[in-house]
């Protein structure tokens, strides 16, 4: 997730305008969720991501990056954090309306590779609150927003953390990898 250096994941507004991707980090972050075989969304990032990226690698215009992401997309089990979508008609896509705890937790037995959430900050609120996000990529973009849209809202008890990696890339962006440290 892209998050300002004083904890902002958008403007007030939504606006994500001010986040840093270019090629090094297209090409870093597309080996890491070819990994991934689980894509998890809250309702607004799920259906702007379902207007663009079924037909993103089909386009003329297509960069390595669309093409790439495309053909991942298509493919990738895809669950979305919703009260108001129904699962009618929807490829490959699960709903979770209530029992969001016990759903989670399902999915997690199940086998399979890491479930990676992407962005849909009022999904991730959610899944903070009940303590179901067991590790956290955060990209750190070098801005200061002052305020908008936050990561971390509303938080009731402290979250331990263990860093795994770092990296900076040549644009000022850098990745920082966390798990949740239960113990």
């Amino acid at each position: 997730m892209h998050i300002s250096l004083d904890g902002f994941v958008a403007g007030l507004n939504g606006e994500m305008d001010w986040i840093k991707v270019d090629h090094e980090i297209f090409d870093y972050v597309g080996k890491r969720i070819n990994k991934g075989d689980t894509a998890l969304y809250g309702r607004v990032t799920y259906q702007m991501m379902e207007n663009y990226w079924p037909t993103a690698g089909d386009k003329p215009t297509a960069t390595k990056h669309d093409i790439e992401h495309s053909k991942w997309y298509s493919k990738v089990h895809k669950i979305v954090l919703s009260k108001t979508m129904k699962e009618t008609g929807l490829i490959n896509t699960k709903i979770i309306g209530d029992n969001l705890s016990d759903s989670i937790n399902e999915i997690k037995q199940k086998p399979g590779e890491d479930i990676l959430l992407f962005g849909s900050p009022t999904a991730t609120h959610s899944l903070i609150q009940q303590n179901l996000i067991d590790g956290y990529w955060l990209f750190v973009n070098p801005i200061i927003l002052g305020r908008g849209i936050p990561l971390f809202a509303d938080i009731k008890d402290k979250i331990k953390l263990k860093l795994l990696t770092t990296r900076q890339f040549t644009c000022g962006v850098t990745e920082l990898h966390y798990i949740v440290d239960r113990q």
